[in-house]
Protein backbone atom coordinates (compact mmCIF):
# COMPACT_ATOMS: atom_id res chain seq x y z
CA UNK A 1 0.00 0.00 0.00
CA UNK A 2 1.56 3.01 -1.07
CA UNK A 3 0.63 5.59 1.78
CA UNK A 4 1.29 9.54 1.74
CA UNK A 5 1.68 11.13 4.99
CA UNK A 6 1.12 14.87 5.29
CA UNK A 7 2.15 17.54 7.94
CA UNK A 8 3.10 20.54 9.23
CA UNK A 9 5.80 19.58 11.57
CA UNK A 10 8.43 16.90 10.62
CA UNK A 11 12.10 16.06 11.69
CA UNK A 12 14.29 18.42 12.46
CA UNK A 13 11.36 20.59 12.38
CA UNK A 14 9.19 19.50 15.62
CA UNK A 15 8.04 21.91 17.97
CA UNK A 16 4.95 19.91 19.46
CA UNK A 17 3.10 16.92 20.28
CA UNK A 18 1.63 16.49 16.65
CA UNK A 19 5.09 16.35 15.28
CA UNK A 20 6.44 14.06 17.40
CA UNK A 21 3.96 11.38 17.16
CA UNK A 22 4.08 11.84 13.25
CA UNK A 23 8.14 11.50 13.42
CA UNK A 24 7.53 8.14 15.80
CA UNK A 25 4.76 6.88 13.60
CA UNK A 26 6.77 7.56 10.46
CA UNK A 27 9.44 5.67 11.79
CA UNK A 28 7.34 2.51 12.86
CA UNK A 29 5.02 2.70 9.37
CA UNK A 30 7.97 2.45 7.08
CA UNK A 31 8.63 -1.13 7.59
CA UNK A 32 4.84 -1.92 6.95
CA UNK A 33 3.60 -0.04 3.91
CA UNK A 34 5.29 2.15 0.62
CA UNK A 35 5.12 5.38 2.80
CA UNK A 36 6.27 9.09 1.13
CA UNK A 37 6.07 11.84 4.40
CA UNK A 38 5.40 15.40 2.48
CA UNK A 39 5.75 18.43 5.24
CA UNK A 40 6.38 22.24 5.03
CA UNK A 41 9.43 23.28 4.56
CA UNK A 42 10.44 24.76 7.68
CA UNK A 43 13.46 27.03 7.73
CA UNK A 44 16.73 25.89 5.54
CA UNK A 45 15.00 22.89 5.27
CA UNK A 46 14.51 21.92 1.82
CA UNK A 47 12.79 18.36 -0.03
CA UNK A 48 14.21 14.80 -0.25
CA UNK A 49 13.85 11.79 -1.64
CA UNK A 50 12.16 10.57 1.64
CA UNK A 51 10.49 13.70 2.69
CA UNK A 52 8.97 16.33 0.63
CA UNK A 53 9.07 19.83 1.93
CA UNK A 54 6.38 22.38 0.66
CA UNK A 55 7.06 26.23 1.33
CA UNK A 56 3.97 28.68 1.33
CA UNK A 57 3.60 30.30 -2.31
CA UNK A 58 5.63 33.40 -2.80
CA UNK A 59 3.89 36.56 -2.95
CA UNK A 60 1.82 35.40 0.80
CA UNK A 61 4.76 37.09 3.03
CA UNK A 62 2.56 39.00 4.83
CA UNK A 63 -1.06 37.10 4.49
CA UNK A 64 -3.35 35.70 6.90
CA UNK A 65 -1.22 32.59 8.21
CA UNK A 66 -3.96 31.25 7.50
CA UNK A 67 -4.32 31.85 3.65
CA UNK A 68 0.01 30.28 3.83
CA UNK A 69 -1.57 26.93 5.25
CA UNK A 70 -3.76 26.74 2.37
CA UNK A 71 -1.07 27.38 -0.34
CA UNK A 72 0.57 24.90 1.24
CA UNK A 73 -2.05 22.09 1.02
CA UNK A 74 -2.36 22.79 -2.95
CA UNK A 75 1.37 21.58 -3.19
CA UNK A 76 0.61 18.67 -0.66
CA UNK A 77 -2.08 17.26 -2.78
CA UNK A 78 -0.52 18.08 -5.68
CA UNK A 79 2.52 15.97 -4.32
CA UNK A 80 0.44 12.93 -3.47
CA UNK A 81 -0.74 11.51 -6.81
CA UNK A 82 1.21 8.08 -7.01
CA UNK A 83 -0.52 7.27 -3.47
CA UNK A 84 -3.54 4.40 -2.45
CA UNK A 85 -4.03 6.77 0.28
CA UNK A 86 -3.25 9.87 2.09
CA UNK A 87 -3.49 10.90 6.12
CA UNK A 88 -3.25 13.88 7.45
CA UNK A 89 -2.26 15.49 10.70
CA UNK A 90 -3.35 18.63 12.52
CA UNK A 91 -5.66 21.19 10.23
CA UNK A 92 -2.36 22.75 8.38
CA UNK A 93 -2.54 19.46 6.65
CA UNK A 94 -6.12 18.68 6.76
CA UNK A 95 -7.08 20.09 3.52
CA UNK A 96 -3.79 18.93 1.32
CA UNK A 97 -5.55 15.10 2.63
CA UNK A 98 -9.29 16.08 1.30
CA UNK A 99 -8.35 18.07 -1.77
CA UNK A 100 -6.54 14.52 -2.58
CA UNK A 101 -9.72 12.69 -1.75
CA UNK A 102 -11.11 14.65 -4.44
CA UNK A 103 -8.45 14.95 -6.69
CA UNK A 104 -6.99 11.72 -6.64
CA UNK A 105 -10.41 9.37 -5.95
CA UNK A 106 -8.12 8.25 -3.06
CA UNK A 107 -9.29 7.80 0.62
CA UNK A 108 -8.71 10.14 3.13
CA UNK A 109 -7.61 9.24 6.98
CA UNK A 110 -7.10 12.38 9.23
CA UNK A 111 -5.80 11.78 12.90
CA UNK A 112 -7.71 14.44 15.32
CA UNK A 113 -4.75 16.12 17.35
CA UNK A 114 -6.81 18.74 18.79
CA UNK A 115 -10.18 20.46 17.41
CA UNK A 116 -10.41 23.84 16.78
CA UNK A 117 -13.81 24.76 18.14
CA UNK A 118 -12.74 23.74 21.91
CA UNK A 119 -9.21 25.93 21.22
CA UNK A 120 -11.19 29.45 20.88
CA UNK A 121 -7.87 31.47 22.15
CA UNK A 122 -6.61 30.30 18.41
CA UNK A 123 -8.25 33.73 17.22
CA UNK A 124 -6.09 35.81 19.27
CA UNK A 125 -3.55 33.95 17.03
CA UNK A 126 -4.59 33.93 13.36
CA UNK A 127 -7.61 36.15 13.88
CA UNK A 128 -10.31 36.10 10.96
CA UNK A 129 -8.18 33.23 10.12
CA UNK A 130 -9.56 30.89 12.91
CA UNK A 131 -12.61 30.99 11.09
CA UNK A 132 -10.14 29.33 8.14
CA UNK A 133 -8.63 26.90 9.97
CA UNK A 134 -12.34 25.81 11.56
CA UNK A 135 -14.26 25.47 8.41
CA UNK A 136 -11.27 23.51 7.24
CA UNK A 137 -11.14 20.95 9.92
CA UNK A 138 -14.69 20.66 9.59
CA UNK A 139 -14.68 19.78 6.16
CA UNK A 140 -11.99 17.53 5.99
CA UNK A 141 -13.13 15.50 9.09
CA UNK A 142 -17.38 15.23 8.10
CA UNK A 143 -15.41 13.77 4.73
CA UNK A 144 -12.76 11.85 5.66
CA UNK A 145 -13.19 7.87 5.46
CA UNK A 146 -12.31 6.92 8.15
CA UNK A 147 -10.98 9.02 11.54
CA UNK A 148 -8.12 8.78 14.04
CA UNK A 149 -8.76 10.18 17.70
CA UNK A 150 -5.88 10.33 20.17
CA UNK A 151 -7.53 9.24 23.30
CA UNK A 152 -11.37 7.85 24.12
CA UNK A 153 -11.97 11.49 25.09
CA UNK A 154 -10.76 12.49 21.85
CA UNK A 155 -13.43 10.57 20.47
CA UNK A 156 -16.09 12.30 22.72
CA UNK A 157 -15.01 15.27 21.44
CA UNK A 158 -15.05 15.25 17.77
CA UNK A 159 -18.55 13.58 17.50
CA UNK A 160 -19.98 16.64 19.88
CA UNK A 161 -18.36 18.81 17.82
CA UNK A 162 -19.51 17.11 14.69
CA UNK A 163 -22.91 15.25 14.94
CA UNK A 164 -22.65 14.82 11.16
CA UNK A 165 -19.37 12.72 11.62
CA UNK A 166 -20.78 8.59 11.93
CA UNK A 167 -19.50 6.94 14.48
CA UNK A 168 -18.29 3.88 13.34
CA UNK A 169 -15.40 6.02 11.14
CA UNK A 170 -14.16 6.95 14.43
CA UNK A 171 -11.24 4.73 15.68
CA UNK A 172 -9.06 5.23 18.84
CA UNK A 173 -5.81 5.41 18.56
CA UNK A 174 -3.45 6.45 21.35
CA UNK A 175 -0.48 7.90 21.41
CA UNK A 176 2.44 6.18 22.09
CA UNK A 177 6.25 6.81 23.34
CA UNK A 178 9.87 5.28 22.75
CA UNK A 179 10.86 3.89 26.15
CA UNK A 180 14.86 3.40 24.53
CA UNK A 181 14.89 6.96 23.77
CA UNK A 182 13.07 8.61 26.87
CA UNK A 183 14.42 6.30 29.95
CA UNK A 184 15.91 7.09 33.18
CA UNK A 185 19.37 9.50 32.72
CA UNK A 186 21.53 9.41 35.67
CA UNK A 187 23.90 11.92 34.15
CA UNK A 188 23.91 15.48 36.07
CA UNK A 189 25.89 16.99 33.10
CA UNK A 190 23.05 18.60 31.53
CA UNK A 191 21.48 20.06 34.94
CA UNK A 192 24.94 21.49 36.14
CA UNK A 193 25.19 23.29 32.75
CA UNK A 194 21.72 24.77 32.76
CA UNK A 195 22.58 25.94 36.62
CA UNK A 196 19.74 23.19 37.95
CA UNK A 197 20.76 21.96 41.62
CA UNK A 198 20.60 18.25 41.24
CA UNK A 199 20.04 17.64 45.39
CA UNK A 200 16.66 20.22 45.57
CA UNK A 201 13.14 18.20 45.01
CA UNK A 202 12.69 19.71 41.19
CA UNK A 203 9.05 20.18 39.69
CA UNK A 204 9.52 20.64 35.56
CA UNK A 205 7.43 21.65 32.96
CA UNK A 206 7.88 21.20 29.39
CA UNK A 207 5.60 22.86 26.72
CA UNK A 208 4.87 25.32 24.55
CA UNK A 209 3.94 29.28 26.01
CA UNK A 210 -0.09 28.89 24.98
CA UNK A 211 -3.35 28.93 26.49
CA UNK A 212 -4.16 25.42 26.34
CA UNK A 213 -1.32 24.38 28.49
CA UNK A 214 -2.02 26.25 31.19
CA UNK A 215 0.99 27.93 31.81
CA UNK A 216 -0.49 30.94 34.02
CA UNK A 217 -2.00 28.52 36.17
CA UNK A 218 0.91 26.81 37.20
CA UNK A 219 2.78 29.83 37.65
CA UNK A 220 0.05 31.18 39.75
CA UNK A 221 0.48 28.17 41.45
CA UNK A 222 4.03 27.85 41.98
CA UNK A 223 3.54 30.70 44.27
CA UNK A 224 2.32 27.83 47.13
CA UNK A 225 4.69 25.46 45.96
CA UNK A 226 6.74 24.38 49.52
CA UNK A 227 10.09 26.96 49.56
CA UNK A 228 12.33 24.25 49.04
CA UNK A 229 11.13 23.64 45.37
CA UNK A 230 12.92 23.99 42.28
CA UNK A 231 10.48 24.66 39.37
CA UNK A 232 12.27 24.55 35.72
CA UNK A 233 10.15 26.22 32.99
CA UNK A 234 11.03 24.54 29.70
CA UNK A 235 8.80 27.27 28.01
CA UNK A 236 9.05 28.63 24.38
CA UNK A 237 7.10 29.66 21.07
CA UNK A 238 4.84 31.77 22.69
CA UNK A 239 1.28 32.12 20.67
CA UNK A 240 0.77 35.69 20.39
CA UNK A 241 2.62 38.98 21.65
CA UNK A 242 -0.27 39.01 24.62
CA UNK A 243 0.62 35.66 25.86
CA UNK A 244 3.80 35.86 25.84
CA UNK A 245 4.12 39.16 28.24
CA UNK A 246 1.32 37.72 30.57
CA UNK A 247 3.83 34.84 30.92
CA UNK A 248 7.02 37.11 31.20
CA UNK A 249 5.07 39.61 34.13
CA UNK A 250 3.89 36.20 36.03
CA UNK A 251 7.43 34.72 35.88
CA UNK A 252 9.06 37.72 36.78
CA UNK A 253 6.56 38.02 39.70
CA UNK A 254 7.38 34.62 40.44
CA UNK A 255 10.74 34.71 40.34
CA UNK A 256 11.21 38.04 42.58
CA UNK A 257 9.08 36.21 45.67
CA UNK A 258 11.01 32.83 45.59
CA UNK A 259 14.50 31.22 44.77
CA UNK A 260 15.50 28.53 42.41
CA UNK A 261 12.70 29.26 39.64
CA UNK A 262 14.45 28.77 35.92
CA UNK A 263 12.70 29.21 32.74
CA UNK A 264 14.58 27.82 29.71
CA UNK A 265 13.24 29.43 26.55
CA UNK A 266 15.41 27.80 24.24
CA UNK A 267 14.33 24.31 22.33
CA UNK A 268 16.52 21.67 24.48
CA UNK A 269 18.12 18.63 22.71
CA UNK A 270 15.69 15.87 23.29
CA UNK A 271 18.85 13.88 25.25
CA UNK A 272 18.67 17.25 27.68
CA UNK A 273 14.58 17.12 28.25
CA UNK A 274 15.70 13.20 29.15
CA UNK A 275 17.79 14.71 31.68
CA UNK A 276 16.11 16.97 33.10
CA UNK A 277 12.67 14.53 33.37
CA UNK A 278 14.86 11.84 34.50
CA UNK A 279 15.71 13.97 37.58
CA UNK A 280 12.77 15.79 38.24
CA UNK A 281 10.55 14.88 41.75
CA UNK A 282 7.42 15.77 39.45
CA UNK A 283 6.72 16.33 36.30
CA UNK A 284 3.07 19.03 35.83
CA UNK A 285 0.77 19.32 32.69
CA UNK A 286 -1.54 21.89 34.34
CA UNK A 287 -3.29 21.71 30.54
CA UNK A 288 -6.93 23.25 30.30
CA UNK A 289 -7.47 21.17 27.50
CA UNK A 290 -5.36 18.31 26.09
CA UNK A 291 -6.64 15.41 23.52
CA UNK A 292 -4.15 12.87 25.50
CA UNK A 293 -0.53 14.76 26.26
CA UNK A 294 2.09 12.79 24.87
CA UNK A 295 4.49 14.92 27.51
CA UNK A 296 2.98 12.72 30.39
CA UNK A 297 4.09 9.80 28.31
CA UNK A 298 7.80 11.24 27.83
CA UNK A 299 7.91 11.77 31.53
CA UNK A 300 6.74 8.51 32.87
CA UNK A 301 8.75 6.83 30.60
CA UNK A 302 11.79 8.69 32.01
CA UNK A 303 10.69 6.95 35.67
CA UNK A 304 9.17 10.90 36.57
CA UNK A 305 6.08 10.92 38.59
CA UNK A 306 3.32 13.22 36.97
CA UNK A 307 0.60 16.24 38.68
CA UNK A 308 -1.98 16.65 35.68
CA UNK A 309 -4.93 18.79 34.84
CA UNK A 310 -7.71 15.81 35.03
CA UNK A 311 -8.63 17.10 31.30
CA UNK A 312 -8.94 15.50 27.36
CA UNK A 313 -7.39 12.37 27.40
CA UNK A 314 -4.83 12.83 30.07
CA UNK A 315 -6.40 10.26 32.13
CA UNK A 316 -6.01 7.88 29.82
CA UNK A 317 -2.66 7.98 30.00
CA UNK A 318 -1.81 9.09 34.03
CA UNK A 319 -3.11 6.49 36.45
CA UNK A 320 -4.78 8.54 39.73
CA UNK A 321 -2.99 7.35 42.82
CA UNK A 322 -0.65 4.72 40.79
CA UNK A 323 1.26 6.85 38.01
CA UNK A 324 0.74 10.36 39.41
CA UNK A 325 -2.06 12.95 40.72
CA UNK A 326 -5.11 14.18 38.70
CA UNK A 327 -6.44 17.56 39.35
CA UNK A 328 -9.84 18.44 38.32
CA UNK A 329 -10.10 21.65 36.28
CA UNK A 330 -13.63 21.82 34.83
CA UNK A 331 -16.09 23.56 36.76
CA UNK A 332 -14.00 25.31 39.62
CA UNK A 333 -12.15 28.31 39.80
CA UNK A 334 -9.39 29.17 38.68
CA UNK A 335 -8.07 30.10 42.66
CA UNK A 336 -9.41 26.90 43.50
CA UNK A 337 -7.36 24.72 40.52
CA UNK A 338 -4.38 26.36 41.80
CA UNK A 339 -4.21 25.58 44.90
CA UNK A 340 -5.20 22.06 44.65
CA UNK A 341 -2.46 21.64 41.93
CA UNK A 342 -0.30 23.13 44.36
CA UNK A 343 -0.92 20.90 46.75
CA UNK A 344 -0.86 17.40 44.31
CA UNK A 345 2.80 18.80 43.36
CA UNK A 346 3.98 19.23 47.51
CA UNK A 347 2.68 16.11 48.22
CA UNK A 348 4.77 14.19 46.18
CA UNK A 349 8.16 16.72 45.67
CA UNK A 350 8.00 16.20 49.27
CA UNK A 351 7.46 12.62 49.94
CA UNK A 352 10.61 11.25 47.26
CA UNK A 353 9.17 7.68 48.31
CA UNK A 354 6.13 7.89 46.97
CA UNK A 355 6.91 9.75 43.73
CA UNK A 356 9.69 7.09 43.27
CA UNK A 357 7.23 4.34 43.37
CA UNK A 358 4.53 6.89 41.14
CA UNK A 359 7.78 7.01 38.67
CA UNK A 360 8.97 3.16 38.69
CA UNK A 361 4.97 2.66 38.07
CA UNK A 362 4.86 5.58 35.05
CA UNK A 363 7.72 3.82 33.42
CA UNK A 364 5.96 0.15 33.41
CA UNK A 365 2.86 1.16 32.11
CA UNK A 366 4.45 3.52 29.40
CA UNK A 367 6.56 0.43 28.55
CA UNK A 368 3.70 -1.98 28.04
CA UNK A 369 1.33 0.02 27.00
CA UNK A 370 2.20 2.53 24.49
CA UNK A 371 4.62 1.19 22.08
CA UNK A 372 5.11 2.66 19.06
CA UNK A 373 4.91 -0.64 17.23
CA UNK A 374 1.33 -1.46 18.15
CA UNK A 375 0.23 1.54 17.30
CA UNK A 376 1.39 1.65 13.75
CA UNK A 377 0.27 -1.76 13.22
CA UNK A 378 -3.35 -0.48 15.01
CA UNK A 379 -2.73 2.42 12.21
CA UNK A 380 -2.34 -0.03 8.95
CA UNK A 381 -5.22 -1.72 10.33
CA UNK A 382 -7.18 1.44 9.90
CA UNK A 383 -5.87 2.25 6.32
CA UNK A 384 -6.89 -1.30 5.09
CA UNK A 385 -10.26 -0.98 6.13
CA UNK A 386 -10.66 2.90 4.38
CA UNK A 387 -9.39 0.53 1.41
CA UNK A 388 -11.27 -2.06 1.50
CA UNK A 389 -14.06 0.19 1.73
CA UNK A 390 -13.83 2.18 -1.35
Amino acid sequence: MRVGLLTREFPPDVYGGAGVHVEFLARELTGLVDLAVHSWAGPGLTGTAAVGRHAPAPGLEYANPALRTLSVDLALAAAVADRDLVHSHTWYANLGGHLAKLLHGIPHIVTAHSLEPLRPWKAEQLGGGYAVSSWVEKTAVEAADAVIAVSAGMRGDLLACYPALDPARVHVVHNGIDTELYRPDPGTDVLEKLGIDPALPTVVFVGRITRQKGVPHLLRAARRFDPSVQLVLCAGAPDTDEVDREFRSLFAELSASRENVHWISEMLPRPDIVQLLSHAAVFVCPSVYEPLGIVNLEAMACGTAVVASAVGGIPEVVADGRTGLLVPYHGREAEDFEESFAAAVDSLALDPERAARFGAAGRERAVAEFGWDAIAARTVEVYRAAVAAR
